[in-house]
């Protein structure tokens, strides 16, 4: 079963084939996915990655905190959207 993995702390230049090159040494990566702004189209700085739960705990344990690019990673095991409160 595949675990989704959260990566804060992205460089904006960061692209899907730089992650999920990053994320491979652990093991494999089903997809990546890098959130972007939606009227500019610019990276938002964060993703989801999806890995088996075996690797995406390793990968956790060794990426968290870990500098790329000049910043230093947020990584965790992702935790499921929470529905958005009524406006009405």
């Amino acid at each position: 079963m595949a675990t989704s993995i959260y990566v804060g702390n992205l460089s904006w230049s960061a692209t899907q084939e730089g992650v999920e090159s990053l994320f491979k040494s652990f093991g494999n990566v089903h997809s990546v996915n890098l959130i972007s702004d939606r009227e500019t189209g610019r990276a938002r700085g964060f993703g989801f990655v999806e890995m088996d739960e075996a690797d995406a705990l390793n990968a956790i344990s060794a990426l968290d905190g870990k500098e790329v690019d000049g910043r230093n990673l947020r990584v965790n095991k992702a935790e499921p959207k929470k529905p958005a409160a009524r406006r009405w």
